[in-house]
């Protein structure tokens, strides 16, 4: 699965960044048996939130949808991380998906199927999860979105 998720990062024209660290009393993520949970990550580029503010004011659906996808790549860096390199990943389990929302906001699915589109283009089947997608009052930074994810690794 490694190389074919490198080269559909390739295809997509996505490079992965480095890890990115925790922010605070936490780890990025936490190997359990052959579940790794990972931390949320917002959409960044190195030190730079890319997308601030609640959808529905001053973000889009379709700019809540983008958001998604970056704070997938983000977690994907911590992903390799814990599987040495993809090498032991055998599937995405589930994804959490936060929006920052104006009250009331009834759209938090659209936004995080940016998060889950690039999943299944990047891992196939082995992309395909459970899901929340919730809408929120705020999230740290006041970031648009914020992803978690448990994966599942191989035992060796």
């Amino acid at each position: 699965m490694e190389k074919t998720i490198l080269s559909n990062l390739e295809r997509l024209g996505l490079e992965l960044p480095e890890p990115p660290a925790a922010k605070g009393n936490y780890l990025p993520y936490v190997l359990s048996g052959t579940l790794v949970y990972l931390s949320g990550t917002l959409p960044t580029v190195g030190s730079e939130l890319k997308f601030s503010g609640k959808v529905g004011d001053t973000q889009t659906i379709e700019s809540g949808y983008e958001a998604a996808a970056l704070c997938v790549v983000n977690t994907l860096a911590n992903l390799k991380e814990a599987s040495d390199q993809f090498r032991r990943l055998s599937r995405i389990v589930h994804l959490a998906g936060f929006v920052n929302g104006v009250d009331g906001f009834p759209d938090s699915p659209k936004v995080i199927n940016g998060a889950s589109d690039l999943l299944v283009k990047i891992l196939g089947d082995a992309g395909r999860h459970s899901r929340a997608a919730v809408s929120v009052n705020g999230l740290p930074l006041n970031a648009t979105v914020e992803i978690q994810l448990v994966a599942e690794l191989s035992a060796n």
